[in-house]
C-alpha cells in the first residue's frame, strides 16, 4: 500500500484570496484524514501566500497522521519545523521567488549544504526527505547527504505519461529501483492525478508516499472532496 498525503496549500490560497477563514483548512486537514488520506501536506513559504506560520504550529495537533512540512531549508524554516516536530521534512530547492516547485536539488553541489541541514533535523528525530529528479548520481549523493527518503519529481512523468507511459515511467523505475538498493525510502509528487497516478504506482512496487495536490484539490470541485480522497486512496491500495 502507498501513504496518500494531501497538500493542502490551495486550500489555503482559496482561503486568502477573500481573507478570513473561509475555507478552514484545520477541518479540511480533518476531514482528509477522516475521508481516508494517510497524512497532511504544507508547504509554507516566506510571504505567506497559502500557508501561513500559524496554519503550520495550528495543524499539529489535528494532523493525527503524518504531517509533512516541505520548504527551501533557510534558517527560520529549519526552526520552525524543528519547533513543530512533524513525521517527516520534505526539502526542496526553490526559493522564496519561485511559484511551485520545478526542479529537484543538484545534491552535489549542495552536498555539505544539505549533509548539515539533515543532520540537524536527524537529531531532533525527524524524517527527512529531499525533493528530487530521477537521475542516479543525485539518488546516490541524496543517500551520501544522510536524507532518510527522496522524493521523486513527477512532472516529467506527467508530461509524458500521454505520449508514451512506458518511455515515461522508465526513469522512474530505474531511479526507485536503485534507492531500494542504497535502502533509501521512496516518495512521488508534482502533477499527479486521477489519470496517471495508478500507472505510477504499478510500476514503483516500492513507493512509500504520493503527495497531491493541485490535481486532487481541482478534482474535488467536480466530485466533492470526500468521494475524491477516496477515489485516490483506492489507487494507492
Amino acid at each position: 500500500m502507498v501513504n496518500l498525503s494531501v497538500n493542502i496549500n490551495k486550500i489555503a490560497t482559496l482561503r486568502n484570496a477573500r481573507g478570513g477563514n473561509v475555507p478552514d483548512i484545520l477541518k479540511v486537514a480533518v476531514d482528509c484524514q477522516n475521508f481516508g488520506a494517510d497524512g497532511i501536506t504544507i508547504h509554507p513559504r516566506p510571504d505567506e501566500r497559502h500557508i501561513t506560520k500559524n496554519d503550520v504550529f495550528n495543524l499539529k495537533p489535528l494532523v493525527h497522521k503524518e504531517y509533512n512540512i516541505e520548504g527551501y531549508p533557510s534558517r527560520e524554516f529549519i526552526d520552525m519545523v524543528i519547533s513543530v516536530n512533524p513525521n517527516q521534512v520534505t526539502l526542496v530547492p526553490d526559493g522564496p521567488n519561485v511559484l511551485t516547485s520545478n526542479a529537484g536539488w543538484d545534491t552535489i553541489k549542495q552536498h555539505n549544504f544539505l549533509s548539515e541541514i539533515i543532520s540537524e533535523f536527524k537529531e531532533n528525530k525527524i524524517r527527512t526527505s529531499i525533493f528530487i529528479e530521477p537521475d542516479l548520481k543525485m539518488i546516490e549523493y541524496a543517500k551520501l547527504c544522510g536524507s532518510d527518503r527522496i522524493e521523486l519529481y513527477t512532472e516529467n512523468y506527467a508530461i509524458d505519461y500521454n505520449i508514451n507511459k512506458e518511455k515515461a515511467i522508465h526513469a522512474y523505475k530505474k531511479a526507485a529501483k536503485f534507492a531500494l538498493d542504497l535502502d533509501l525510502g521512496v516518495n512521488a509528487g508534482h502533477d499527479l492525478n486521477l489519470e496517471n497516478l495508478e500507472f505510477f504506482v504499478k510500476n514503483i512496487p516500492n513507493l512509500a508516499e504520493v503527495s497531491i495536490g493541485h490535481a486532487l484539490i481541482s478534482d474535488s470541485i467536480y466530485l466533492g472532496l470526500e468521494n475524491t480522497v477516496q477515489m485516490y486512496k483506492r489507487i494507492c491500495l
